[in-house]
């Protein structure tokens, strides 16, 4: 059994009041830092504390993992991964039970500034410190690697626990790359690694927009690298200390042979390593369940044909296609890179309320390891006794139940249209809130467009693009409108003016439909999916339309899209996703296999 007590999260501030805007760390912190430099360029580190720390002898079983949870993304998804290979957990409620524990791992999520004031308003800095030096079992991940440098210039700077020399920063994307680092890549192995040993030659999901660079100072630690516009540090190892940059509990059967070599450091060598042609980012195939409560009540996973989800029949029942945790847990066997919920009655239900959408959410992460989405009915909200619900909070239980990115859409558009407006950031919409505390990689804007046909580009003030196939009137031109409320209503923005502007607002990525090509089977809109993915800086994922792997190789080969996206072709098994792999591996096009 998991141990029953509260995580250390529930004792720390809560997530919506976090604030990465900090540039450093109070002087009355128990756990202050001053870091220098001695005549050999190792980072020394004094700690302000009115006590020394020590490390006792623990009674904690050989099954028991200690989780330091400090409150903030999805931690339920490494707990899964844990209960699946047989471990407990115990979390983290004092500074007592870092040193005490007989194996640590840190799954750092969100930002770092808002970290690394936990860390050291609770005194856990201090005790992590400690503990590492130590040589204690330990495994960072993502942000529990980060956090361990010197410092960050996320929202900073911001002094980090100084255990590696060396500063965070984020990658250039004048380098032509896409800011954040989505998807999955390859591992440069330098040294014996340990806990990379199963890995072999396979692709790793990495998601941040962060990173520390290989150095002489540093060089003792990295154990891996990965390329993406330039080498960064993908993980890190001294003794029985590890820290790794990519997310273990994502990347399906090589993510847990990860986590199984660092909870089991005696396991004897395996003879050959999981075979794969891993050498750069991946495109990624991402299998989307549209999910609704039908007529009866039940929660199922549906498509719709130009959104219209209901069949054409005399009884127009919503359209069954199977339900979502058997359907996402089949397309993550299948070779899915990620799976996306839909929630499309959230606009009607009150979120934190829609609590069948949270037990999808939790029931699916127990056996599916590589990154949910989740989407619909996030916004601000207040019920009807007039208590008020953020944005932040709504995310937050997502976040809690599982998922790893939250999908916004109607709430997006308005807060675009507020910032073209008025050419201000307020700081209060749903995108900046949540991207300021989770992080930008944790935040998807999905954008539903539709095709508006005109004879010439200055017809309208939005940006206006030659299409491939004229419109039904021969016009050569066109604009696509955003739409909000599910696509039935049209709003005063195209789709590039929106696109920019989460940019600038503080979406990680975008999830790019097409209401003209939805349910049709003929392809995505290529015009669309390159005039947006040319014009931002962020991942965008394709969808709406794809009906052959063909459809998959085209967008890839004709845009920059990262990923793309499909449903109902694989609902109705008329395109198997390992199809569609295949056929890209032939087309010479880079996936996870």
């Amino acid at each position: 059994m998991e141990a029953t007590a509260a995580p250390f999260s529930s004792i720390v501030s809560s997530r919506q009041n976090f604030s990465s805007s900090s540039s450093s760390i109070r002087a009355s912190s128990p756990a202050s830092l001053f870091l220098s430099r001695n005549n050999n360029g190792n980072v020394n580190r004094k700690f302000k504390s009115p006590r020394s720390l020590s490390v006792r002898a623990s009674s904690t079983s050989d099954s028991v993992v200690t989780l330091l949870d400090y409150g903030a993304g999805n931690v339920r998804s490494i707990r899964n991964a844990l209960r699946h290979l047989g471990f407990s957990i115990k979390d983290v409620q004092t500074p007592g039970d870092i040193l005490n524990a007989d194996r640590l791992i840190f799954p750092g999520v969100g930002a770092f500034a808002p970290a690394m004031d936990v860390l050291n308003r609770t005194g856990m800095a201090e005790a992590l410190c400690t503990y590492i030096e130590n040589d204690r079992p330990f495994l960072g991940i993502c942000l529990g690697l980060q956090l361990l440098f010197e410092s960050s210039e996320e929202n900073g700077p911001v002094k980090g626990l100084g255990v590696i020399p060396g500063i965070v920063g984020r990658f250039d994307s004048s380098a032509g790359i896409r800011v954040p680092h989505i998807g999955w890549n390859a591992l440069q192995v330098r040294k014996d690694s340990e806990i990379l040993d199963d890995v072999g030659n396979r692709h790793v999901y990495f998601v941040h927009s962060y990173r520390a660079i290989p150095s002489d100072e540093n060089k003792d630690w990295i154990s891996s690298t990965c390329n993406y516009g330039e080498s960064f540090i993908s993980s890190i190892r001294r003794g029985n200390v590890h820290a790794v940059q990519f997310h273990p509990e994502k990347s399906g059967e090589v993510g847990l042979s990860v986590l199984r070599r660092f909870l089991h450091p005696k396991l004897p060598a395996t003879q050959k390593p999981m075979e794969g042609k891993a050498s750069k980012l991946a495109k990624r195939v991402i299998a989307c369940l549209d999910v609704r409560t039908n007529d009866n009540g039940d929660l199922v996973v549906t498509k719709g044909d130009q959104y219209d989800v209901r069949e054409q029949s005399n009884e127009n029942e919503v359209r069954n296609l199977g339900k979502p945790v058997d359907l996402a847990g089949q397309y993550y066997k299948d070779g899915a890179d990620e799976i996306s919920f839909l929630n499309i009655t959230g606009f009607r239900d009150f979120p934190l309320g829609d609590l069948p959408m949270i037990q999808v959410l939790r029931h699916t992460s127990k056996n599916v390891f590589v990154p949910l989405t989740v989407g619909g009915g996030i916004r601000d909200f207040t019920d009807a006794s007039g208590r008020y619900y953020s944005s932040l909070e709504v995310a937050a239980e997502y976040f809690r139940s599982g998922a790893d990115k939250i999908s916004i859409g109607s709430d997006a558009v308005y807060a675009a249209e507020e910032f073209i407006k008025s050419g201000v950031k307020t700081g209060k919409s749903s995108l900046e809130q949540i991207s300021r505390v989770y992080g930008n990689q944790a935040v998807v804007v999905s954008i539903d467009p539709r095709r508006v046909y005109v004879n010439h580009p200055d017809d309208v003030p939005y940006k206006v693009i030659r299409v491939t196939n004229p419109g039904p009137n021969g016009e050569e031109y066109a604009w696509y409108q955003c739409t909000v409320s599910g696509g039935r209503e049209g709003r005063p923005i195209g789709a590039f003016e929106l696109a920019k502007a989460v940019e600038e607002l503080g979406a990680g990525e975008i999830l790019l439909n097409c209401i003209d090509c939805d349910g049709q089977g003929k392809g995505f809109d290529i015009d669309l999916v390159k005039l947006i993915s040319d014009s931002v800086g962020i991942p965008v994922i394709a969808s709406s339309g794809a009906g052959t792997p063909r459809h998959f190789s085209e967008v890839f080969e004709k845009t920059n899209a990262s990923a793309a996206l499909a449903a109902g072709i694989f609902h109705r098994k008329e395109v198997p996703i390992q199809s569609v792999k295949e056929h890209l591996q032939e087309e010479r096009i880079e996936v996870r296999i």
